[in-house]
């Protein structure tokens, strides 16, 4: 077994051995992510695909805004994404989208909001995971200068923030908020308003790619994640999650 440690990084890919890729992942992003048990379906996605040809996923969790930070640094030999930052400009060689995020405003629908353009959301509160900014200027940065924009990666407190009036929007992806609805409405005495969700972009898979510090591990995923999706896994893995 091979530690992808800068001095051996090199040597593992020409010898073609086995290696423990350490992957930045942020700290809190159920279901695709649950560092207290090194699972969720990033977790699961990634590191299947990556023994398919035998390496070892060693996830390191940080806050989300810190993940590309923490590959900047050389902390990593991996990262989940680059928040919308250049990494191929550090040594980053970017792999196949793993999963896809679908971000979408969240509202009560009693507030009868209509989200087309930038403008229609001048004067709302909104709360966002880390990094949504720099992922959606064209759609924050008004916002973010009015003091009206936050940023809350316990997209649990993001739920009750908007269920209680204290935010006019979330943003989120959807699957994750839906999650975290079940997961108070199952837990606590919490009670759901009716939300409406407003897709306002149309997602790039290209924003989801993950990073890796060697070519060689990243042609190994790619050709791992797949096969995940040519077996059947893939679908099974988010079923796993998404359909209890």
């Amino acid at each position: 077994m091979c530690t992808l440690t800068l001095p051996l990084l090199l040597a593992c890919s020409a010898n073609g051995l086995a290696a423990t890729v350490v992957m930045a992942f942020g700290e809190k992003i159920p279901p695709f992510c649950f560092p207290e048990s090194d699972s969720g379906i990033e977790l699961e996605v990634i590191g299947e695909a990556l023994a398919f040809r035998g390496h070892t996923l060693e996830p390191r969790y940080f806050p989300l805004a810190r993940v590309p930070l923490a590959f900047r640094k050389g902390e990593v030999d991996a990262a989940m994404t680059d928040l919308g930052q250049d990494l191929a400009a550090v040594g980053g060689h970017y792999g196949n989208p793993a999963v896809i995020y679908y971000n979408v405003f969240v509202s009560l629908k009693g507030r009868r909001f209509d989200i087309q353009k930038p403008e229609d959301i001048k004067g709302l509160s909104i709360v966002a995971f880390q990094g949504a900014a720099q992922r959606y200027p064209e759609w924050l940065a008004a916002s973010q200068k009015d003091g009206l924009y936050f940023e809350q990666n316990n997209q649990e407190l993001q739920v009750l923030g908007l269920n209680k009036g204290r935010y006019d929007l979330v943003l989120s992806d959807r699957s994750i908020y839906r999650y975290f609805e079940l997961l108070l409405e199952r837990t606590t005495l919490f009670k759901a308003k009716t939300i409406a969700m407003h897709q306002f972009v149309e997602e790039d898979p290209q924003n989801y790619r993950p990073v890796f510090r060697d070519p060689q591990i990243r042609d190994d995923f790619n050709a791992g994640l797949a096969q995940l999706k040519a077996s059947g896994r893939y679908q099974a893995i988010y079923d796993h999650y998404l359909k209890q």
